[in-house]
């Protein structure tokens, strides 16, 4: 008995596929319709066992849809722009867009020979301008809307790709591909305003019947709805204050320490005349801005010789830090520090010699001989050391500070979340244009919808550092649309 020859029976088979376009899909009034769609892939080049793995799951979920006599449309395309095509081009000494192309023929030649059911009449690519002009007239839409804002930002710069970097894409503080030390700049970005849906998106997590808890835990915790209040510090040597956000409001006559972000105003007024203070906040900068990486360091911070009063004892002085633990981008880029009740509070008080001032009592324990060691107490109690607050418990603390807060014109009570708004936009070549031009007497201008896409040039260069779109003799410059003046094409692409 001879044996089985796979490669000969499926070759058969597949090309008996192809002849009869058994996968390309016509409307067919009547019958049910199914969608399988599975992540497009980016087209590196060469198929793996990972996505043979993704794929095949999807292939056998159409195939057995098609058997049940459903019309099953089973697509397939490419995540064809981004950062790692540019930079395999440029060190292949090719065009992106050859590079892309080239690849992409490879990979749907294995995936022909993997026998997957797509119906090819469909392919798409990120990087064709017929499908980048849906993406261009949608973020007009979300212009038009106020959901697509340019604002500044501090981001992680790498300085070897010339480009922004994500919070995952930075390791141990370099550069997750060029290994280059990231810097923290403030930069001019574009951003999605997607926290404009936070409560929206809450609220949705309970619907998401059959996904695991963890996830949707997880998904909680992303989103962070945190409510609190904003407390107002004045400080005792200027005529400023210092606003923080809280969720721990109960515990303010706790407080030992203000710790501003690196990248606070104040922070970076201060390091104007103070070099020590400057050189500090450098190496902060050369951290990266994931709330993993930062909980996890060890808490450092300098003393700006400032002192905030208290708003509950105006006889009461706190020294003000810049710590490089606190995000700018989280409530106001401020906290008061209550090191009995926050380990991440006391490990810094510690190292500083700050004190720690019990204020909510353990259920069981005497406040004349309850203090905290190593470890702080996070748990609900009664409060003590507290003044009006003694007595009560937690919740109701928290309520009666934020009404005497409120009830002194020094602070309100609020709610925050830690979700950000999403930057969108990349100081590289090889990514959608933004279609907006910038004016000096119009500001931004979003480009007719008529006048999509804005194309990429073809003719550029990666000879100088940075990005291409920038150094290109005439691609970026145009006639305003509205004034007709001379004006500019946004360089960055999404």
């Amino acid at each position: 008995m001879s044996r089985y020859n796979f490669r000969e029976s499926e070759a058969k088979w597949q090309r008996i596929w192809r002849e009869r376009r058994l996968f390309e899909v016509t409307a067919q009034p009547g019958r049910p319709k199914y969608y399988v769609l599975e992540m497009f892939p980016y087209p590196s080049g060469k198929l793996h066992v990972g996505h043979v793995r993704n794929y095949t799951m999807g292939d056998l979920v159409a195939r057995y849809r098609r058997a049940q006599g459903f019309n099953v449309l089973h697509p397939m395309g490419w995540d064809a722009f981004g950062l790692p095509a540019e930079n395999a081009a440029i060190d292949a000494k090719v065009h992106p867009a050859d590079w892309t192309r080239e690849n992409i023929a490879t990979m749907r030649a294995q995936f022909d020979r993997m026998g997957f059911g797509y119906d090819w009449t469909r392919e798409i690519a990120a990087c064709h301008p017929e499908y980048y002009r849906h993406e261009q007239k949608m973020f007009l839409d979300f212009l038009a809307a106020g959901l697509a804002f340019r604002k500044e930002s501090w981001v992680n710069w790498d300085p070897v790709e010339n480009t922004v970097l994500a919070n995952e894409q930075v390791i141990d503080g370099r550069g997750w591909r060029s290994g280059a030390v990231v810097e923290k700049r403030l930069l001019s970005q574009w951003f999605l305003r997607i926290t404009a849906f936070t409560d929206e998106l809450l609220d949705a997590i309970a619907g998401l019947e059959r996904w695991p808890e963890r996830v949707r835990l997880m998904q909680e915790n992303w989103i962070g709805r945190s409510e609190g209040a904003r407390v107002f510090f004045e400080l005792a040597s200027r005529d400023e204050r210092v606003e923080v956000f809280t969720t721990r409001q109960d515990t303010l006559f706790g407080a030992s320490f203000i710790a501003l972000s690196p990248n606070h105003p104040l922070a970076l007024r201060l390091s104007e005349s103070d070099r020590e203070l400057a050189a500090f906040i450098a190496e902060c900068n050369r951290m990266s801005t994931s709330e993993a990486v930062i909980e996890t360091a060890e808490k450092r911070g300098y003393h700006t010789r400032l002192a905030a009063i208290h708003p509950f004892d105006e006889t009461r002085r706190v020294p003000v830090y810049v710590a490089n633990f606190v995000l700018m981008e989280y409530g106001t880029g401020a906290i008061f520090g209550c090191p009995a009740h926050d380990q991440r509070d006391l490990e810094f008080a510690r190292k500083y010699g700050l004190p720690v001032i019990p204020v909510v009592l353990p259920p069981g324990e005497v406040k004349a001989t309850f203090s905290v060691g190593d470890t702080a107490f996070v748990e609900d109690g009664t409060l003590i050391n507290s003044a009006f607050l003694d007595g009560l418990s937690v919740a109701d603390a928290k309520r009666v500070a934020g009404e005497r807060l409120e009830e002194l014109g020094r602070g309100e009570r609020t709610t925050v979340f830690r979700l950000r708004d999403w930057g969108v936009s990349r100081q590289r070549y090889w990514g959608c244009p933004i279609p907006v031009i910038h004016c000096q007497q119009c500001g931004i201008v979003p480009v007719a919808e008529q006048d999509l896409p804005v194309e990429l040039p073809r003719d550029i260069t990666f000879e100088k550092p940075g990005n291409p779109l920038n150094h290109h003799p005439s691609w970026k410059y145009v006639d305003c649309p509205r004034c007709g003046e001379p004006a500019q094409r946004e360089t960055d692409t999404l």
